[in-house]
């Protein structure tokens, strides 16, 4: 069988019963519980790296580290970093020095940039973070997974938001996706949803999914997809 020239790929979001992902003012919302927030956590454990982009970075600074001692204990004797590789798709580089993400938790960060990216904030994130340059003016997501895959990253996370998970999605690039939907309406024209960008624009050109698994968690139901 020909191996996969790209990780494994999963999105994971929780969106509200209307499909959005955060209100209008592109500010987090609670939609899940406490055993959802586990599930994640073991999703992230059991991953050799965990993206996102920029704009997640900047609304919501996550650190996107394991929570649970005793899983950053079991990847330690396993011979791995306590957190999984945390990467930001920052093509212009503008991830914050202070972001929690190059702060909080040990293990290597990957922040992946654009020839486009300015020298001078280049060379200051290079002092927290690995930096891969890949494309020109954006980030070019098919040659990064590529350079991620000859890194030894054979599974990937992806937490949004709803522009790199669009990129992905177009790109071909995602093999599975889980939607954790909660028991709220948020609304809004302009709030995000799990994928905006520009969308398809025919009925044939769509993304289509195959249903895995239905599992109710709670007040919402988690829903995994597999890309077709």
């Amino acid at each position: 069988m020909r191996k996969k020239p790209t990780p494994f790929i999963f999105i994971n979001s929780a969106m509200s019963a209307d499909g959005k992902i955060s209100t209008r003012k592109r500010k987090q919302v609670r939609i899940s519980g406490a055993l959802d927030f586990e599930r994640v956590d073991i999703l992230k454990a059991s991953s050799d790296a965990i993206m996102v982009g920029i704009g997640t970075i900047l609304s919501d600074n996550p650190s996107l580290t394991v929570k649970s001692d005793e899983r950053k204990k079991q990847r330690i004797e396993s011979g791995i970093d306590e957190n999984p590789v945390r990467i930001v798709v920052d093509s212009h580089a503008r991830t914050p020095l202070d972001a929690d993400i190059l702060k909080k938790g040990k293990g290597v960060r990957i922040i992946a940039v654009s020839d486009a990216a300015p020298a001078e904030r280049v060379a200051k994130l290079s002092k927290y973070a690995k930096i891969i340059t890949a494309g020109s003016g954006q980030v070019d997501l098919v040659k990064l997974m590529g350079i991620l895959k000859e890194m030894g990253i054979e599974r990937l996370m992806v937490e949004g938001g709803a522009t790199l998970n669009w990129a992905l999605i177009e790109a071909g690039l995602v093999d599975e996706i889980y939607t954790f939907i909660g028991n709220i309406i948020i609304g809004g024209t302009t709030a995000p949803t799990l994928a905006d960008g520009d969308g398809f624009g025919e009925r044939d050109e769509v993304c289509e999914l195959r249903l895995i698994d239905a599992e109710m968690i709670e007040e919402g139901v988690l829903l995994r997809w597999a890309v077709k």
